[in-house]
């Protein structure tokens, strides 16, 4: 219990302890606004204290942690690589029935750059022999 007395703890004490007194009064405040007609109001009368309630349980997680108090995670077991990749079919379309055109220069020394990249995965574009 000794952790929680210290003097950055007694901050957190009393910010927590104002920030929901603030939550509280702003309830208030909307719910009066609501009794008054305004309909908005009435969401934010019962999001307000939800705030609050926030506030205190992150409160209460931060002390229980500093208390030692939470239990500790077992050792995971490291698993090798990724696991099998999903490999899903592409629907074929007219655009894609045919093969790219190589009339293009340009398009065929780019898909050969691209090739030699998916056979070189440790490579960088500037290394491209090409």
């Amino acid at each position: 219990m000794r952790p929680l007395l210290t003097p950055a703890w007694l901050g957190r004490h009393a910010l927590a302890f104002v920030l929901v007194l603030a939550c509280a009064g702003l309830a208030w405040w909307q719910t009066t606004r609501a009794m008054g007609g305004n309909l908005l109001s009435y969401g934010y009368a019962l999001l307000w204290p939800v705030f609050g309630v926030f506030v205190i349980l992150i409160w209460l997680r931060e002390a229980r942690l500093a208390l030692g108090r939470v239990p500790k995670a077992g050792p995971v077991a490291p698993r090798e690589g990724f696991g099998r990749p999903v490999v899903a079919p592409r629907p074929v379309t007219p655009a894609t029935a045919t093969g790219p055109d190589d009339d293009d220069p340009r398009l065929a020394e780019y898909n050969r750059l691209l090739a030699w990249l998916a056979a070189n995965p440790g490579a960088r574009p500037a290394d491209f022999p090409g």
